[in-house]
């Protein structure tokens, strides 16, 4: 097995950043594209820097193939890498603290697959298995972050189990937690997906909370200071005279955490609640005002 090293397909240093490996990959594919360029070789260069680009681009590749090299991809599905050659050995595992001797590779199975190289096959082959699930947190839970108690269904034996994770605070939807060797068989990774949710109270659009604020008629009427819960706890916010519901309160930076640094808004939803069953005074003084006021609601 031949290696190729990706960041000279590429033509960029090991420590290259993200956006260096997109700039220079954005140039070598506009020279080197199969119906603009006239080298012959256009076409298979086109596919060597797309594979380069497709592996440095996504950190979690990058940081296997920067490890194992030419096997990143074998290690990364659980598989054993094919035995090479031994009379033509061209791997360079100087840099991953191995020798470049063909003995040494069981050094990776010894570390990787516990112990199942090309000369160890017969204590039995123990693939590394990472496992993946689902982490529904609801707005409030995310942001404050902490302990978590668990369940999942592992695949292979269909039983439950049950586990504690620490999420770190303001976590964002999509990220993903890594629990090591909690796979199921210890041979693995736990990777947890995180999904945020609405709860009870929030609601997240993008990096904006947006809650509902419950006011009586004479509050939304008159003005009040009325009490709001938000990711920070309660609150006090000023409801203005004359709001109707729908009307928005907006209270800047007190919303979810942007992944750049700083906050979103919250947004509070005036919703006005009448007494599902108002006493013989609160009726008295409802139709007082509905004889003295003149206001029409379905006036245009």
């Amino acid at each position: 097995m031949s290696y190729t090293d990706y960041y000279e397909v590429l033509g960029v240093p090991r420590d290259a950043s993200a956006s260096q490996i997109q700039k220079r990959y954005r140039t070598l594919a506009k020279k080197f594209h199969p119906d603009v360029s006239k080298e012959p070789d256009a076409e298979e260069r086109f596919k060597a820097i797309g594979e380069a680009y497709e592996v440095l681009k996504d950190p979690e590749k990058r940081a296997l193939y920067d490890k194992w090299g030419q096997h990143w991809r074998a290690i990364s599905e659980g598989r054993a890498p094919a035995s090479p050659d031994p009379g033509d050995v061209r791997f360079d595992f100087g840099r991953y603290g191995f020798n470049s001797n063909v003995n040494d590779i069981n050094q990776i199975f010894e570390q990787v697959f516990g112990g199942s190289g090309p000369a160890g096959r017969n204590r039995g082959f123990r693939p590394r298995s990472d496992q993946e699930t689902l982490l529904e947190l609801g707005i409030a839970k995310a942001y404050k972050g902490g302990p978590r108690d668990i369940q999942f269904v592992e695949p292979q034996t269909g039983m439950k189990r049950r586990l504690t994770v620490t999420v770190p605070p303001g976590v964002r939807d999509g990220q993903r937690i890594r629990l090591g060797g909690q796979a199921s068989g210890g041979r693995g990774d736990l990777l947890l997906t995180v999904k945020l949710v609405s709860d009870e109270q929030f609601r997240l659009e993008q990096d904006d909370v947006h809650v509902t604020l419950r006011v009586s008629p004479a509050e939304a009427a008159l003005g009040a200071n009325t009490p709001l819960e938000t990711l920070d706890g309660r609150v006090k916010v000023r409801v203005p005279p004359g709001s109707s519901s729908g009307r928005r309160i907006r209270l800047k930076e007190r919303g979810y955490p942007r992944k750049g640094g700083g906050r979103g808004d919250l947004l509070a939803e005036i919703q006005i609640v009448v007494p599902p069953e108002p006493t013989s005074e609160e009726k008295r003084l409802y139709e007082e005002l509905q004889r003295v006021s003149r206001f029409d609601p379905r006036a245009g």
